[in-house]
């Protein structure tokens, strides 16, 4: 069988819908090596997260035949009929224009229509085209992919889907999460990062929605050997972060880290005191499963898909309640053995989301959509 996918993401981000992308393909070619996997993509990043993955065996990076902003969107069908594609699967959130027409069965992977429920974190010409492509992909496919149980229930409330056409297929994180690092690689990221003994650890973008001001707010009441590291991008929204900062005093308990090379990430992840994840929405949160499997516990917010993500034996609050939040994190910091059943529960529960059962599961969609 020959798949094909809209390889954009996967040839050039590094993070996000790039990591998804590149450990979906790869997988899927190392548990079905049978069949041949066509990534197509405009460009291709030079960077060793990106090169192991082109150089599988079975996989074909396919770029352009013709040059033009709207190879993805239009001139991509021809090259896909040229090389025989059996199955098209657009990987985030959009299909080539007219698919249907090729005769070429297809499938989409829809992440989360957050741009829809919370407009405000979005521009006005980002939201139309949002709306426009994963609108119209979830019309056109054959089937569509579902991150989570929150995203089926968003596409079917606000595109009027038929349930039947959605599948919940979960993601999961890079293997390099699942391997525990030597102490001599754990002291080495240690003093790189000048990171403490005991810390509480955030990973993702600096914004509104992921509403690190809860966790700010909830540190002010947490041991004050206790820091708090924060990775991600710093968006508009940081100054509001850095003012609460300032206000409550806690300059010297906060340390802000970006451009983490992926290798350190894990480490950084596995030397945690407790992973906290206040988001007030998510279409998954993909770093739950990082730190579950990490061996850290998770305290994350209620009113999205986290639960799905962090199982029954995470904690978790209102993403409103700072209160509840620090309360929450002093109860695994000061109870051991509380923190010990965390972390076996957590991690034998984040074994449902192992790349070779969601391989299995893509696979089954595959052939199922195949007919």
């Amino acid at each position: 069988m020959k798949i094909g996918f809209d390889g954009k993401r996967a040839a050039n981000n590094l993070t996000g819908l790039g990591n998804y992308s590149r450990s979906l393909i790869a997988h899927m070619a190392k548990y079905f090596p049978q069949n041949q996997y066509f990534v197509y993509t405009p460009k291709v990043k030079d960077n060793p997260q990106i090169s192991f993955f082109t150089d599988i065996k079975s996989i074909h990076l396919k770029l352009p035949d013709t040059k033009g902003i709207l190879w993805r969107a239009l001139g991509i069908k021809k090259q896909l009929i040229n090389d025989k594609i059996d199955l098209f699967h657009g990987l985030s959130h959009e299909l080539p224009i007219g698919i249907r027409n090729t005769g070429i069965p297809s499938i989409v992977t829809i992440h989360d229509l957050i741009f829809i429920r919370y407009p405000q974190n979005f521009s006005a010409i980002d939201r139309f085209i949002y709306k426009i492509k994963t609108k119209t992909a979830c019309k056109n496919a054959d089937r569509i992919i579902a991150i989570s149980e929150q995203t089926k229930r968003d596409i079917i409330e606000f595109y009027k889907t038929d349930p039947e056409k959605i599948e919940v297929i979960y993601q999961s994180c890079d293997d390099s999460f699942k391997s525990a690092a030597t102490e001599e690689v754990k002291e080495q990221i240690k003093k790189k990062y000048n990171l403490p003994a005991k810390y509480i650890l955030n990973v993702g973008t600096i914004e509104t929605r992921k509403n690190l001001i809860a966790l700010v707010r909830a540190l002010k009441t947490i041991d004050e050997e206790i820091k708090l590291i924060v990775i991600g991008k710093k968006t508009s929204y940081f100054k509001l972060v850095e003012n609460e900062i300032h206000r409550l005093n806690l300059q010297n308990r906060i340390v802000f880290l970006q451009h983490i090379p992926f290798t350190d990430l894990p480490v950084i992840y596995q030397m945690a005191s407790v992973f906290a994840y206040p988001s007030v929405f998510e279409g998954f949160g993909i770093p739950i499963i990082e730190a579950l499997y990490s061996k850290v516990p998770v305290v994350a917010a209620t009113g999205s898909c986290l639960e799905e993500a962090g199982g029954p034996d995470s904690l978790y609050v209102h993403p409103d309640d700072h209160t509840a939040l620090s309360k929450a994190i002093n109860e695994i910091l000061t109870n051991p053995s509380l923190k010990e059943e965390m972390i076996g529960k957590g991690l034998s529960y984040v074994q449902k989301f192992n790349n070779e059962n969601i391989s299995s599961q893509m696979m089954q969609l595959y052939l199922k959509t195949l007919g």
